[in-house]
């Protein structure tokens, strides 16, 4: 049986011309990759050889459709085709218009769209600020009846999101203590002031480094995942079905994720703060001669107390944040795979830009705590 897929014969001398095999019909262009490949082999053809379309078996117009538009709408310098062929090439080439010039948009136009998104904006925050208030309700539910919280799926949760992190915590909260030591010591260097390392490290990566790295990489790595669980959930209908059995999406998906977080991000959060500042300390001692016994007995006095509390109480929000945000885009999810994608990025974008917003709440709010 011959094979009816659309194809191109490109030339193999200066004078031969390029032949059309197969069928180019939509129904064969339905096939999958088929069209994209296509398309690659027309870029390949040479514009200016002749066009040979008597081999193909037949040509309807979408097909040539997709021949007029390789050649620019214009015709080839050479063709040879049939007269049936000539006949669907010559209606496309009549019927086909240039797409009209876009105008820029109107101030009515503008204002219209200005109006929408802050109204999706606004119902966004109200489907936020609901999830929120049943998480509320589920915690007061859970502290009546704590044997009806799925712990299994909490516990598993808090491993996923606390233990299989570690290793890519630590990693980069060295490499971000290395890279910090060594900016500030070619300052210190100048005025003298070495051990004034031990201070500005502890600040910086205790009270906000530490927990916002943290915060920033659970949320690309944990927050991403929650939203994409969900969403495949919606997309396989399981959501539709959890409904139907009367299973509240609130309490059995939202509540173990959010608390799992709460949990983990504190832990997390000092996790990597521990070893930013192992980074920090071995660069302080290869680039000033601050030797790590120096630095851990410095390091008490430079940081007070208040600044622990301060970053494992935001790192709680942080968490709580996260998984929220996770939840709220995976619930929103429609049943296809392109809003899959769309809720997943827009879940993580969304978690880091508040991530950030949220510690420059804290730092503005609590400027004198620790200090």
């Amino acid at each position: 049986m011959h094979d009816t897929a659309p194809q191109l014969e490109l030339p193999t001398l200066p004078d031969a011309a390029t032949r059309v095999l197969g069928r180019w019909t939509a129904a064969e262009f339905a096939r999958p990759g088929l069209l994209r490949g296509l398309r690659a082999r027309l870029a390949a053809a040479p514009m200016a050889q002749e066009w040979d379309l008597r081999p193909a078996q037949q040509i309807d117009h979408i097909g040539a459709q997709l021949l007029w538009e390789h050649w620019g709408q214009r015709w080839p310098a050479r063709m040879q085709a049939l007269p049936s062929q000539r006949s669907v090439l010559e209606r496309v080439a009549r019927y086909t218009t240039a797409p009209p010039p876009r105008s820029p948009p109107s101030l009515a136009q503008a204002w219209s769209a200005l109006g929408a998104w802050v109204l999706n904006g606004a119902h966004e925050l109200r489907l936020f600020m609901v999830l929120v208030g049943e998480l509320a309700l589920n915690l007061l539910r859970l502290a009546r009846a704590p044997a009806r919280m799925p712990w299994r799926d909490f516990s598993g949760h808090l491993y996923r999101i606390g233990a299989t992190a570690l290793p890519i915590t630590a990693l980069v909260g060295s490499l971000i203590g290395v890279v910090l030591a060594y900016l500030t010591s070619q300052q210190l260097r100048v005025f003298g002031a070495d051990a004034f390392i031990v201070d500005i490290l502890g600040i910086a990566l205790v009270r906000e480094l530490g927990p916002m790295l943290a915060a920033i990489l659970i949320a690309g790595r944990s927050g991403s995942s929650i939203t994409a669980q969900i969403g495949v959930m919606r997309v396989t209908e399981e959501l539709d079905a959890m409904r139907v059995m009367g299973i509240s999406h609130s309490f059995r998906l939202v509540l173990p994720r959010a608390l799992a977080l709460a949990v983990a991000m504190p832990l997390l959060s000092t996790w990597t703060t521990l070893s930013a500042l192992a980074g920090g300390m071995f660069a302080a001692d290869a680039a000033l001669g601050i030797t790590p016994t120096f630095f851990l007995s410095a390091l008490p006095e430079a940081v007070q107390i208040g600044n622990l509390g301060l970053a494992l109480g935001k790192s709680v929000v942080f968490g709580l944040l996260i998984a929220l945000i996770g939840c709220h885009f995976g619930l929103r999810v429609q049943p296809n795979t392109q809003s899959l994608g769309q809720g997943t990025t827009a879940s993580v974008v969304t978690s880091i830009t508040m991530v950030i917003l949220v510690d420059a709440l804290f730092a503005v709010l609590f400027k004198d705590v620790g200090l």
